[in-house]
Order: structure tokens, then C-alpha cells, then sequence
């Protein structure tokens, strides 16, 4: 059976310095370095045949698509599916301020972070609901290789069902902006081939 190769990239910097924030479905842009980040990675997936480029329908990851997809004249199918976590009203707030104000499900969002909602906004479980029927639809298609633009969430949540892992361990797994993961499936099994591959690093690109 034919190999495939899915390209799971978080999508480039959006210039939020260092203090730490929930985003979740704001529709942010991407900063002057998260540009840069995506023509690094244009240049990166110009060297790698593929056949199909798919995006949240959000403008972070649709821009970083746009980006990469221009090396291969592919325009990117947007799919509302791969948002981002819906942080509610937590969402561009400070974790400090939230830490302070919310004490209480600050500390709960800790104790189960698979199933604790933010006041108007979902759980990484009801995150998975609709983005692992999503990505298996499109890793059960016809084509080889595919390139994913998605979040830190998203992304995770991805990562954890195909290592077979507990949504428990979501923060287990980093995804820096602009950073790229394999995965390789073969019939019904997944691998892993990289994590977290950052630009600056060499990786092998099969």
C-alpha cells in the first residue's frame, strides 16, 4: 500500500512578544516575522512534490498558506474545521489576568484540561470532535503528500490521536510558530517522522 506524507505546520509568528496569551479564534495577522517564517517555508516545500494544501479558515494560517502554496501554483482549500481552540471569553486575554480574575477555573482548566470550557468556549475534547473527522477525511484521500497549516491546538490535538496519546498530555507536545511535523501513514498506521522542526534546524524532508 502507497505511502503517504502529511506536513503539519503551524502557521508563522503573530507578534504577541513575551507575554503569554489565549488566542484562540481571533482573526489575527501575521507579524513581519511570521512573513519571513513563511517564505522560509516556501522555500523549504518548493523542494517537495504536493499535491494539496489545506488551511484554517483563519488569516494566520491562511496567509502562511497562501505563502507556500504560490511555490507549487496550488491555491489552498480552506477548512473551517481546522480553527483554532475556541478560547470564549479567555480569548486575547493575559494568563495572568486570567490566573487573577479566575482563580478558580484557572486552576480547574489545569486539574482536566481535556474537558474544561473557557466561559463560551469549548474543551480540547470538543476540539477533537471536529478536527479529527476533518483530518482523517483528508488523509483518506487519493493524494500522496499534503501540507496542513493549523494551530498550536489543532495541531496538537492531531499530533496526541496519532501517537495514540491522552488529550492529557496536549501540552506535552510543542509546536512553535512556524515549526513543521511528518507524519507518515501507511494502511491504518501512522508514524511519526519529526516534531517541532524549526527552520533554522536541517531536517530530512522524507
Amino acid at each position: 500500500m502507497a505511502k503517504k506524507f502529511i506536513y503539519l505546520v503551524r502557521h508563522g509568528d503573530i507578534g504577541l512578544g513575551k507575554d503569554k496569551r489565549y488566542i484562540g479564534q481571533s482573526d489575527l495577522s501575521l507579524s513581519a516575522q511570521g512573513m519571513r517564517q513563511a517564505v522560509l517555508l516556501k522555500a523549504m516545500f518548493s523542494k517537495i512534490p504536493l499535491d494539496s494544501v489545506y488551511c484554517s479558515d483563519l488569516r494566520r494560517a491562511q496567509q502562511t498558506a497562501d505563502i507556500i502554496a504560490a511555490a507549487h501554483q496550488i491555491t489552498p482549500v480552506v477548512r473551517a474545521e481546522l480553527r483554532e481552540l475556541n478560547m470564549g471569553d479567555w480569548d486575547g486575554e493575559l494568563f495572568s489576568d486570567i490566573r487573577t480574575k479566575y482563580p478558580e477555573e484557572f486552576k480547574k482548566r489545569g486539574e482536566d484540561i481535556t474537558n474544561f470550557r473557557s466561559p463560551k468556549g469549548e474543551s480540547f475534547s470538543d476540539c477533537a470532535k471536529r478536527v479529527i473527522p476533518a483530518f482523517e477525511s483528508l488523509v483518506q484521500s487519493d493524494e500522496t503528500t499534503i501540507l496542513i497549516i493549523g494551530h498550536a491546538g489543532v495541531n496538537r490535538v492531531i499530533l496526541c490521536r496519532i501517537l495514540g496519546m491522552p488529550l492529557d498530555n496536549v501540552f506535552r507536545l510543542e509546536q512553535s510558530y512556524g515549526c513543521v511535523n511528518l507524519i507518515c501513514k501507511e494502511g491504518f498506521t501512522y508514524r511519526l517522522s519529526y516534531l517541532n522542526q524549526r527552520l533554522c534546524q536541517d531536517i530530512n524532508l522524507r
